[in-house]
């Protein structure tokens, strides 16, 4: 009987600390992020809400850098940016708006089509440059400065060239892609797609998952997604704007890297350190690979020292439970 009493008693404690726990987090929690977090985050914001009833997740979904530069331009604050590349959180918030991000997901590079594209039936990973320079195909990509997925479509063409061998593909590749084919985000792009105007777009394999959309695999030596090609991604870059008009910042060819931050002036601290909490542990990175998106496992915090203690805390133990 004692053991009984024992036993309620510690039940009782541990699930009034963590209903007092939900309670503590409570108000708007502001996200600022990739297009490509769209799909997960609202699954992971419907989930997070359950967890924590006095919370509201209010997203905003846009090109990663022109989701940073609403914080560092236009003076919006936000709790918690999620960007689909970490350099820029690096190149355009540190020092002055952040001084620290963790690493928390991977993709790659995919050509994603309807089955209404032109010569759909034909294109592969060995030919797709040859169908997208015929005259009457019309592909095309997120804005470079607004979006690292359009730079990263730059940056698969540039190696594409080397990897095919095939001289100035580059080149024509962007001289055939008008400016009419370009949007701030990788998935402003899909819509033009189901409309017909665009018979193929450069996106995300997550992006082309979620909407079960058919597309093109691209060889590992050019779709940014393994470390095994590192060096080989290396060799290509794409310059875009920098912190300042005028400024360049070099984009060097990498393997995917999603990351996560809270700005040094978010609103809600505490609801923004529940929130990475929930989507680097064990239920966000759940939502995230049933939505086609990799986790890394354990998260990799870079400058972590100088984020806030709880999430310290919970990189060193919590976050792979």
């Amino acid at each position: 009987m004692k053991s009984y009493y024992k036993y309620t008693v510690i039940l009782f404690v541990f699930l009034f600390g963590t209903l007092m726990m939900a309670e503590d987090i409570t108000g708007e929690i502001v996200v600022f992020h990739a297009g490509s977090l769209s799909v997960p985050f609202a699954q992971i914001e419907k989930a997070f809400e359950s967890q924590y009833p006095g919370t509201d997740v209010i997203r905003e979904a846009a090109g990663s850098r022109e989701a940073v530069r609403k914080v560092t331009d236009l003076g919006r604050e936000a709790d918690v940016i999620g960007s689909a590349d970490y350099t820029v959180i690096e190149n355009l918030m540190i020092p002055e708006y952040t001084e620290w991000y963790i690493n928390f997901a991977n993709n790659e590079m995919v050509i994603m089509y309807t089955e209404d594209s032109r010569y759909k039936d034909e294109i592969n990973s060995d030919n797709w440059y040859e169908i997208l320079l015929r005259p009457d195909v019309e592909y095309g990509h997120s804005d470079p400065n607004a979006d690292p997925c359009g730079y990263r479509s730059q940056i698969v063409w540039k190696l594409a060239e080397k990897y095919y061998k095939v001289d100035s593909l580059y080149k024509k590749l962007a001289d055939n892609c008008p400016p009419k084919n370009v949007r701030p985000k990788e998935t402003d792009l899909i819509a033009l797609l189901e409309a017909g105007e665009l018979d193929y777009i450069f996106i995300y394999k997550s992006v082309a998952l979620q909407h079960r959309m058919p597309y093109v695999e691209l060889p590992e030596q050019i779709n940014l997604k393994s470390t095994k090609y590192a060096d080989f991604y290396a060799t290509a870059s794409f310059d875009v704007t920098g912190k300042e008009p005028g400024e360049m910042i070099t984009q060097i060819g990498q393997p995917m890297v999603y990351a996560l931050t809270i700005p040094n002036n978010a609103p809600n601290l505490q609801g923004a350190i529940a929130f990475i909490k929930f989507v680097i542990g064990p239920q966000g990175r759940a939502i995230m690979e049933e939505n086609g998106q990799p986790s890394i496992n354990p998260p990799e915090g870079v400058n972590i020292e100088k984020a806030p203690q709880e999430l310290q805390d919970f990189l060193k133990g919590g976050a792979n439970d």
